[in-house]
């Protein structure tokens, strides 16, 4: 079984504009969210995607995969969707860019269920 982890970002958020690149204990904090995806022992692939060029140099800069996608998108999920492209895991865990906390092994759990 193939799961992939997609985290949304967007620059613009509404309450705290450009948080996912707000800097956390020397990192942005998308920069945790990604990591603790990639320590999940059951995600194959992690992307952001996002509709901001500054999210995608950041996230070059520490080596995570970005898709840019379409700043009409009306949602993460929306937003993830058109990231996945021609791809065809079997499990796409939405991951949201302001956890920089996540547990890997919760989303071991998570991916496990299915």
């Amino acid at each position: 079984m193939s799961a992939w982890c997609i985290i949304p970002a967007r620059y613009d958020s509404k309450r705290l504009p450009g948080k996912a690149l707000l800097p956390l204990a020397g990192k942005p904090m998308i920069q945790w969210v990604y990591e603790g995806a990639k320590r999940a022992s059951t995600v194959e692939k992690v992307i952001i995607a996002t509709d901001d060029e500054r999210i995608i140099e950041a996230a070059e800069k520490f080596g995570c995969q970005a898709v840019m996608t379409s700043p009409t998108q009306p949602s993460g999920t929306d937003r993830i969707a058109e990231a996945l492209g021609d791809g065809k895991p079997d499990v796409v865990v939405n991951l949201q860019g302001d956890e920089p906390r996540i547990d890997p092994a919760a989303i071991d759990q998570l991916v496990g269920l299915f």
